[in-house]
């Protein structure tokens, strides 16, 4: 069984911080092959662990802009990361990596290689392809990470239009950053969290053109939201905008928890986390999509007693706490991606969710 966490977000991963930057200018416009865009919409998101996070990655997209990722294999030396960066600014944007690490190397934070102060931080990052909303020159820099970075909290996670959702696009309708995350109540992993962070820009859809509500929803989470079904009108508003999506887009994030698991298996809970993203977008993992998902364990948690599977010599001791992390990482990311397009706001005349389908909030 798995109940929501205090703040059903990333944070509630003790030893995580998020900060954003973004830059969000009043008159901003959708540029086309034929128009540049104008005005600046683009975002970086940074989160650090501290202390540094067992990690791994699995990337499911057919064109990922990525940094660091080879370094994630399980079977590749280096652990542990101290950060990871989600931005904007499509492969330009993974100059803001740069940043978040001359951030870390200032405050000591990286493998130490002997020297004092000689650190080496690892930054694994993903982006987004997000150009076309405003300036195609306007993107994330190593200034932005160091600015995300600076301003990382573990009290506070902004959603929606923020950081690198602030020109994400989801389809038709306007993308963003959500969270959220679980406790698990019983079995081996007993007091273990899991929560995920996504920046939500498919190119898939998010909502059901037969019913008009979001995919991630079913009917118990839509009552616990307070949504319901929408008006006719809305409904035929909505499917108007179905053919009207974009095409080079992508969904990235970060699924965390406080077990503490090997590389292996957060390779595992990764992978778990594409399952949450293919149940809220459809379709995903396309072949023009970068669909990437980190997963981070900060090992904090100490697991239920008689979690082991010495009966089973063949197979790991964390096991069975690997099993239900996986199950609740697909939820949390299911839940994250559809937080992300509740919570985003309009940008460059990209209509909302809550835009379209009003009557599904009772408006």
């Amino acid at each position: 069984m798995i109940v929501t966490g205090p703040t059903d977000s990333l944070l509630d991963v003790a030893g995580l911080q998020v900060g954003h930057w973004q830059r969000l200018d009043p008159e901003v416009t959708v540029g086309t092959p034929e128009v540049p865009g104008t005005g600046a919409a683009t975002g970086c998101t940074v989160v650090l662990a501290d202390p540094s996070a067992v990690a791994s990655v699995d990337v499911r997209g057919g064109g990922p802009g990525t940094r660091e990722t080879d370094l994630l294999d399980p079977s590749h030396s280096v652990q542990r990361v101290d950060a990871i960066l989600l931005t904007g600014g499509s492969a330009y944007g993974l100059a803001a990596a740069d940043g978040v690490m001359h951030h870390l190397e200032k405050n000591g934070r990286g493998i130490p290689m002997g020297a004092p102060g000689a650190v080496v931080p690892i930054v694994p990052g993903a982006v987004i392809f997000d150009l076309p909303v405003g300036q195609w020159s306007v993107r994330p820099t190593a200034d932005s990470g160091c600015s995300a970075a600076q301003s990382a909290s573990a009290e506070h996670l902004a959603r929606g239009s923020v950081g690198a959702g602030t020109a994400a696009r989801a389809g038709a309708l306007k993308g963003g950053v959500g969270s959220a995350s679980v406790r698990i109540t019983d079995g081996p992993a007993a007091g273990v969290t899991v929560a995920a962070l996504m920046v939500a820009n498919p190119v898939g859809s998010v909502f059901d053109p037969v019913t008009g509500m979001l995919w991630g929803l079913d009917a118990a989470r839509a009552e616990e939201l307070g949504l319901s079904a929408p008006s006719a009108s809305d409904l035929a508003a909505a499917r108007a905008l179905t053919d009207k999506g974009t095409v080079l887009n992508t969904t990235i994030g970060v699924v965390a928890t406080d077990a503490p698991l090997s590389k292996a298996a957060c390779r595992r809970v990764a992978v778990a986390g594409h399952d949450g993203l293919g149940r809220a977008i459809r379709p995903a993992h396309s072949p023009l999509d970068g669909d990437t998902i980190f997963a981070l364990a900060t090992g904090t948690a100490e697991p239920a007693e008689g979690s082991a599977t010495a009966s089973i010599p063949a197979f790991p001791d964390e096991l069975p706490v690997l099993a239900a992390v996986c199950d609740a990482a697909a939820v949390v990311v299911e839940r994250a991606i559809v937080d992300a397009i509740l919570s985003a706001t309009a940008v460059a005349d990209i209509p909302t969710y809550r835009d379209v389908l009003p009557s599904v909030f009772g408006r």
